[in-house]
């Protein structure tokens, strides 16, 4: 599937996600969801794209849920009360799989800060234990999308990872090549010399 169908897609359910303060600012940021998003299928194979397209047209409101499983971490009373019942069952072995995920591109983001300082200030901060009600991480905020993938969107996405993993590839540094050059610049250290001045 196209990466601007998904990213088209995934808009249309994130105007129907209710917030608890109303509508979020970023709900009205066509420009930024739009860049952020697409950079990120952008470096995804073409049989993972076509799982999650499908698990986007089930029926379910994936980035409603995302917000929700985020909640475990920045408002867990509420969660576990509010919104956990609702939401799909994640079994033992498939949470272990995400974990493995997460861990890995943990580390990448991780490495990314280091190489790209002035990159990694505009990013999310790293890791869940850096939540705040006001601010979600990097970490929690991965955990909340593989929640709502299928199980065999999940694999694939395993399959992805561990593909980039053996060949030494960091996908954050390919997700944020993508946003820089859709932003005007041929290179991140472009990017990271413009942002340093």
């Amino acid at each position: 599937m196209n990466p601007e169908d998904i990213v088209s897609a995934e808009w249309q359910q994130f105007q129907q996600v209710n917030n608890e303060g109303g509508r979020a600012n970023c709900q009205g940021n066509w420009p930024m969801f739009h860049t952020m998003r697409l950079s990120q299928f952008l470096t995804w194979p073409d049989d993972l794209r076509e799982s999650y397209a499908r698990d986007l047209s089930s029926g379910r409101n994936l980035l409603m849920e995302k917000y929700a499983w985020m909640m475990a971490s920045t408002e867990p009373d509420y969660f576990h009360r509010e919104l956990e019942p609702y939401l799909l069952h994640i079994s033992d072995e498939r949470r272990a799989e995400q974990e493995r995920i997460i861990a890995q591109q943990v580390e990448w983001a991780r490495s990314f800060h280091a190489r790209y300082p002035h990159l990694g200030a505009n990013m999310r901060v790293l890791t869940t234990q850096q939540d705040t009600r006001e601010s979600t991480s990097f970490e929690t905020y991965l955990r909340g999308e593989l929640c709502t993938y299928s199980d065999e969107t999940v694999q694939l996405y395993a399959a992805f990872v561990r593909s980039l993993a053996d060949s030494g590839t960091n996908l954050t540094e390919r997700i944020l090549l993508e946003t820089v050059r859709l932003s005007g610049y041929d290179t991140l250290e472009q990017a990271e010399s413009y942002l340093s001045m």
